[in-house]
């Protein structure tokens, strides 16, 4: 009987509302349909570069002009294009991040590196880099997932390595110590 009391009190607020059952099923409903909208997904062929592009998503919502300044010195990026392509363009933050890096890493630049995924608007990133002339190289993946490491630690962000980036790279104290010889050494 107990299995019965949750349809039996949709029942009655039914009732006692004036609405119909269906109704109030939709309205339940509603809120499921923009997290599914919501979902990222850049499918660039790169388990690990997705799930930090979705990061550098979230935050870039919060911090947009420290995200637009990183890209203006580190990805090549002029910050009045990237600044028109997040806020006009309503481009997510990853995808103009992985377009001006990848358009650095490669020499194609970012503005290329747009034109082409705006030429596939429907299509993966894996997809966007298939189409380019010249095929994504492994020295370009590890410049780019490197230069995430940096983004994130310039941001002073959390950032999971893998295995392979963590004996490049070292934890983010040796990394620090790292850059400061290297400025020393200037």
């Amino acid at each position: 009987m107990s299995s019965h009391l949750p349809i039996a009190g949709l029942l009655l607020a039914c009732l006692l509302s004036g609405a119909a059952p269906s109704a109030l099923a939709q309205d339940a409903a509603a809120p499921e349909a923009p997290l599914a909208e919501a979902v990222y997904a850049p499918a660039t062929g790169d388990a690990w570069v997705d799930r930090q592009l979705a990061d550098i998503n979230r935050y870039a919502e919060r911090y947009p002009d420290a995200f637009l300044d990183e890209l203006m010195r580190y990805g090549g990026a002029r910050r009045a294009y990237a600044a028109a392509l997040l806020n006009e363009q309503q481009w997510p933050a990853g995808d103009i991040y992985f377009a001006c890096v990848w358009g650095k890493v490669s020499g194609l630049g970012c503005r290329e590196l747009v034109r082409a995924r705006s030429r596939l608007p429907q299509g993966s990133w894996a997809d966007v880099l298939a189409s380019l002339p010249e095929k994504p190289q492994n020295t370009q993946w590890r410049a780019l997932r490197h230069a995430i490491v940096a983004s994130f630690d310039h941001w002073e962000r959390p950032i999971e390595l893998d295995a392979l980036l963590r004996s490049q790279l070292g934890d983010r104290e040796q990394r620090r110590q790292m850059r400061a010889e290297e400025r020393d050494a200037r």
